[in-house]
């Protein structure tokens, strides 16, 4: 099957076509590499560097390479920044989604995987676990815009034909995040302690989230690639983790004993949010097989070659 991923270069992109590529399937990628990097582009993928902002080159693109599914990862991530500059995330997060959906249409494409935000979305749940049929509440520009993407899904199905699923991420982790650049509490603390520094947990550290590892996203995108038609489904763990119990478990991993700051709570994030993924097991069979004990272990191996590319030797080794 060709399918083209949107945000190729990306953390969660890159480890989609990844997957895709494994399974022997024609993948073409798209980046304009505002967040994502060169290095984590899988070169046994064809690559075009654009915006989906851009309708005309982007159509371009679609036309010339034919696909038969659109996966649409390429977002702006950071909630913080959609709470500073909202029309910025609305002009990446809604008006890039809507030309991603136009340009497919365009191409005959058969279906588009839009990648939402459980935790955004939802925003403050009456229950926790959170399933699909929660009534979405978002309280970020980010979770409004991408409650907008999903319902401009159901409105280019419903006009044009377009078929879709929508995935809800709960928190993903993994290697190739960007401690800089995205709500990676993972990678941020492993980085912090790995270049001498004190972590710092914003908050009291009792924010709960649903860390699901970045490996068991990636089999959810290729089981829906044939499935789940018309579709929405949380993707998570259904565990609740506190901030405190993220930063001790890269804590232990680096031998790290010192106490955390803590820092002043940032508007626009919940306090707790889990995942209800029972539909996903039911209709697909999909489970999330990483603990985060066991994934954060590749977290913390990944940022250290990091550091160590760049020549800022780690100070502290790994556990044994």
């Amino acid at each position: 099957m060709r399918i083209l991923v949107t945000g190729a270069a990306g953390f969660i992109g890159s480890h989609v076509v990844d997957a895709y590529v494994a399974a022997e399937h024609d993948v073409v990628g798209i980046d304009n590499f505002a967040t994502g990097s060169p290095e984590n582009l899988n070169p046994a993928a064809r690559f075009h560097e654009a915006d989906i902002c851009n309708l005309e080159k982007l159509t371009a693109i679609l036309a010339e390479e034919r696909p038969e599914v659109v996966n649409h990862h390429a977002a702006q991530v950071n909630i913080r920044v959609s709470v500073a500059q909202p029309m910025y995330d609305t002009e990446v997060n809604v008006v890039g989604t809507v030309s991603v959906l136009e340009a497919s249409v365009r191409a005959g494409v058969r279906k588009v995987i839009f990648i939402s935000s459980g935790g955004a979305v939802y925003g403050e749940a009456s229950a926790v676990p959170t399933s699909e049929d929660a009534q979405p509440r978002p309280i970020s520009h980010y979770g409004a815009a991408k409650l907008a993407g999903e319902h401009y899904c159901y409105v280019y199905h419903a006009t044009k034909g377009l078929t879709y699923t929508v995935l809800r991420y709960a928190n993903v982790y993994g290697p190739r995040q960007n401690p800089e650049g995205e709500a990676g509490v993972t990678a941020v603390f492993a980085r912090q302690i790995l270049e001498g520094k004190r972590p710092v947990i914003f908050g009291d550290g009792t924010k709960t989230r649903d860390y699901v590892h970045v490996s068991d996203v990636a089999a959810m995108n290729l089981l829906v690639l044939e499935r789940g038609d018309l579709e929405t489904f949380n993707v998570g763990t259904e565990r609740a983790v506190s901030d405190r119990e993220v930063f001790d478990a890269v804590a232990r991993v680096l031998g790290y004993t010192e106490e955390p700051d803590f820092g002043d709570f940032r508007p626009g994030e919940v306090m707790h949010s889990t995942l209800d993924c029972r539909k996903a097991r039911d209709l697909l069979g999909w489970n999330a097989r990483v603990r985060l004990e066991e994934g954060v272990v590749g977290v913390v191996e990944y940022q250290r070659r990091q550091l160590e590319r760049i020549g800022q030797t780690g100070k502290r080794p790994l556990s044994e």
